[in-house]
């Protein structure tokens, strides 16, 4: 089988759905049958994106890397994607085109079959959270990209959930595929956090600073919290700077809070295993996520999480996590407080952290993708019975 990528957020700094593109793509490169002993064809992948890539080592047999050299921003880029891509796909005889986030290019050669991924709907149920632009583009090209589609993978039972809520036609072309924990290097001892300013036992934030993940009820939160229970513990708050007006320093300050909050920033994954390792746990009061892989990022390394009782996050979180209302800066504080001071909930919850977070594999998810590939390609080869697939006489 071949396989197209759209690869484009490779060519960008990873942030979570960059970082799922990167990680099932190479669990699915790793899954490939080479040799051509299974039932299945050769396996081949295309990455496709709009420069050279900022991460991954796709110099291996099974890949052909397609990088281009597209200048300008966003309009750009997407102009690339619906014009340049699908040329690319047709030339290289791909069988299955997979849309990595929520796209599909419009001209792809109609034998070829089409997945999409569905990370979230946002735009739909937070949607005064988003870019206007990006608000737009999602309302417009999202439900394109689902139609189109011969499969549509959700990251989690939520997600699939509201898709077919709001487009019931699709329901039996929705499977879901749940993230992996991504494989993190090996934490650097405890100490070595103090050259970011973590001397204290502390609370961990990671997420890209922008208005869905609730940044300014979880500071609220924190503030109401007990003078001397701040004062023994850190608020960290790890990730790249987003939109919206959300200026966390500027938050942090008018709070009285520049003592007990910590704004790293973007960090490197080095940086990342550590944080989560050492964490006291994970705070995800996110007003919305389609399913939130900072948590099981955490959970992986044995750290429990608090997170919101909405969307997709009880589902993730499961029973290694405590349920807060993400609408109610008490509810979260009264969180907070339990996991920072009750050391027997504290201690069952990371004892069942490390257990959970196994069901979520990169390895299972690209075992289910491949199954998904092989349903879209024999729906569209039953429809179009004189193609050649790629790589047969």
């Amino acid at each position: 089988m071949h396989v197209g990528i759209d690869a484009r957020l490779l060519a960008m700094p990873l942030t979570g759905i960059g970082r799922y593109t990167a990680e099932l793509s190479c669990a699915l490169i790793a899954q490939a049958d080479v040799g051509g002993s299974g039932a299945a064809l050769p396996d081949r992948f295309y990455l496709y994106m709009p420069g050279p890539p900022l991460t991954g080592d796709w110099a291996v047999p099974q890949v052909r890397l397609r990088a281009g050299r597209v200048r300008g921003g966003r309009a750009a880029r997407m102009l690339w994607s619906q014009t340049v891509m699908p040329w690319q796909a047709a030339r290289d005889g791909v069988d299955v085109f997979w849309g990595t986030s929520h796209r599909l290019p419009r001209f792809l050669p109609a034998h070829v079959a089409r997945v999409v991924t569905i990370h979230d709907l946002v735009w739909r149920h937070a949607g005064d959270t988003m870019r206007p632009l990006s608000r737009w583009m999602e309302a417009h090209l999202m439900p394109q990209a689902v139609h189109m589609a011969d499969r549509i993978v959700a990251d989690s039972h939520s997600t699939a959930d509201d898709l077919v809520a709001l487009y019931p036609t699709v329901r039996e072309r929705v499977r879901v595929v749940h993230l992996g924990a991504t494989p993190m290097p090996a934490p650097a001892d405890r100490a070595a956090l103090a050259s970011l300013g973590i001397v204290k036992p502390y609370v961990l934030f990671v997420g890209t600073l922008e208005p869905r993940k609730n940044l300014r009820s979880l500071l609220g939160a924190w503030a109401s919290l007990p003078g001397a229970l701040r004062q023994a513990h850190q608020l960290v708050i790890a990730g790249g700077k987003g939109w919206g007006g959300v200026d966390v320093p500027q938050l942090v300050q008018a709070l009285g809070l520049e003592d007990a909050v910590w704004v790293l920033g973007y960090v490197s994954d080095a940086q990342l295993a550590g944080l989560y390792a050492h964490a006291r746990f994970l705070a995800m009061p996110s007003l919305y996520e389609g399913f939130g892989l900072p948590l099981v990022e955490s959970m992986a390394q044995g750290v429990p999480v608090l997170t919101s009782r909405s969307s997709s996050m009880p589902e993730v979180a499961g029973d290694a996590g405590v349920l807060v209302n993400p609408l109610s800066e008490a509810d979260i504080a009264r969180g907070l407080a339990a996991l920072l001071t009750d050391d027997a909930l504290h201690a069952r919850l990371a004892g069942r952290a490390r257990e959970w977070a196994a069901q979520f594999s990169w390895a299972r998810a690209a075992q289910q993708m491949r199954v998904i590939f092989a349903e879209a390609v024999a729906e569209r080869r039953a429809r179009y019975p004189h193609h050649r697939p790629a790589g047969e006489p």
